[in-house]
């Protein structure tokens, strides 16, 4: 049979089977699953196999699945396989993942077959994806505009997952079917043409065939050239990100900016997506937001920043670069007396404070890593100090200013990043704000000609 003899090529092609092994099949009782199901247990005795097979129940066609479920069952008696059946349910994990029902139903499946395999301790889990899906899927996502990564489509072979079938062709499967006098039976949710999938497999695809009868073969070619030049770079993108990263955390990567600002593009991109996808996933970034980040790599200020999906941030420094998904640090709040020291450790600074009088000479340390100065007149002040974070309605009369301003206002005036705005120490006397730390103190409160003694303030970074 010329399905099985190209069926075991693939196999051994792809180095998808070894000797004695357990293999779990996805089995929905229609003709790809039904074929490959009867192809590996045909080829059973060859590789020494252990076959169950998994029906997986998505909640959405109740009228029908009982039917598909004793098929199968019957299908799998036949052959003295043993069968397994599972429920998931799409609607619900849609809804709570922000899902459509087609990614739900997907990431549900794969994480069902996973936990079945290793239950069973399955060594392969075997899904029977055709030449046909990949080039549906290879299609599907050039008109969602995906780069070489995306047009890779399906791969035969991912971790545990492999796919005996994806270079054989939907015709020959029918073929092999109806030859062997083989029963299947059709998921009606197939026939619908409101899905993007069925619509290329039903409408498009035979439209295609007018101008290119072998355009399965040629599609599933295709991808087959872009996964071999995406397997290449991601090996180079491997080796640039060791060279490259200063540290990373599961949320959180630092580049050294220097290599970074003049690396080629086309690696950058791939680089700053796999960076991406380290700290907490990709859905949501677009190529306009790579894009972007490329900008801020290339032109951006020191300090600039930009925010993107998913709490996702990337911001340029002096010599790192950092992409973090990390909350936004809030400072906490604290009383101290003066003259004294606080520690506000989730800021990495600390606040020094102490009397002079006005016209006593001082001498001011050598600055740290980032070393902040205030003065005020300490006959003003209420005492014990506090310093806390912003907090909605706060306002302060800035140096200069000549009138009281809202502090949001202020941090946006001053181009204060909004997730740097939090960690940002407010000194506040009673229920005034005397400084922000690093920025402004409050006209109310300034040292003037009158002033006799004068609270110093000295604000330090203490941490990189």
């Amino acid at each position: 049979m010329e399905l099985l003899k190209k069926a075991k090529r693939i196999i051994k092609k792809h180095s998808m089977l070894a000797q004695k092994e357990r293999v779990l099949i996805g089995l929905s009782g229609g003709p790809d699953s039904v074929c490959l199901l009867h192809v590996l247990h045909k080829l059973k005795d060859d590789f020494k196999l252990d076959l169950h097979a998994l029906y997986i129940d998505h909640s959405l066609r109740p009228d029908e699945v009982p039917a598909e479920i004793r098929f199968c069952e019957i299908l799998c008696e036949n052959l003295t396989v043993p069968f397994i059946t599972k429920s998931i349910d799409v609607k619900s994990y849609a809804q709570s993942q922000g899902m459509n029902r087609q990614e739900a139903a997907r990431a549900l499946r794969y994480m069902v077959f996973e936990e079945t395999a290793y239950k069973i301790n399955a060594h392969r889990i075997a899904l029977g994806h055709t030449a046909d899906d990949q080039a549906e899927t290879l299609l599907m996502r050039l008109f969602r505009g995906s780069g070489p990564t995306g047009l890779s489509a399906i791969p035969p072979i991912r971790g545990i997952i492999i796919r005996p079938l994806i270079e054989i062709e939907r015709a020959e499967i029918e073929r092999f079917l109806e030859g062997e006098k083989i029963d299947f039976i059709v998921d009606s949710s197939n026939l619908k043409k409101d899905y993007l999938r069925n619509k290329i497999r039903s409408s498009l695809i035979p439209m295609i065939k007018e101008y290119n009868p072998a355009i399965i073969d040629t599609l599933s070619r295709t991808a087959a050239i872009f996964r071999e030049e995406n397997k290449y770079l991601e090996i180079i993108v491997v080796r640039t990100m060791m060279r490259l990263v200063s540290r990373k955390t599961d949320s959180r990567i630092e580049f050294f900016l220097s290599p970074v600002e003049v690396m080629d593009k086309v690696i950058l991109r791939r680089v700053l997506r796999k960076a991406i996808e380290e700290t907490k996933g990709l859905r949501g970034i677009s190529f306009t937001h790579i894009e972007d980040i490329i900008e801020l790599i290339k032109s951006g200020k020191a300090g600039d920043r930009i925010y993107l999906p998913r709490g996702i941030r990337a911001i340029k420094k002096y010599s790192t670069f950092v992409l973090t998904s990390e909350p936004p640090v809030k400072l906490n709040t604290y009383v101290f007396e003066v003259p004294g020291e606080v520690v506000l450790k989730e800021a990495g600074m600390s606040i020094k404070a102490y009397i002079v009088e006005k016209d006593a000479e001082h001498k001011i340390d050598e600055p740290g890593l980032w070393t902040a100065y205030g003065s005020f007149d300490a006959d003003q002040l209420t005492f014990p100090l506090m310093v806390r974070p912003r907090k909605t309605g706060d306002f302060f009369c800035p140096f200069g200013f000549g009138r009281r301003k809202k502090l949001q206002d202020f941090f946006v005036d001053e181009k204060v990043p909004r997730d740097e705005r939090d960690k940002i120490p407010l000194i506040i006397s009673g229920d005034d704000i005397i400084w922000v730390a690093g920025h402004r103190g409050d006209e109310r409160f300034r040292v003037k000609e009158e002033t006799k003694r004068v609270l110093r303030l000295e604000v330090r970074k203490i941490g990189d």
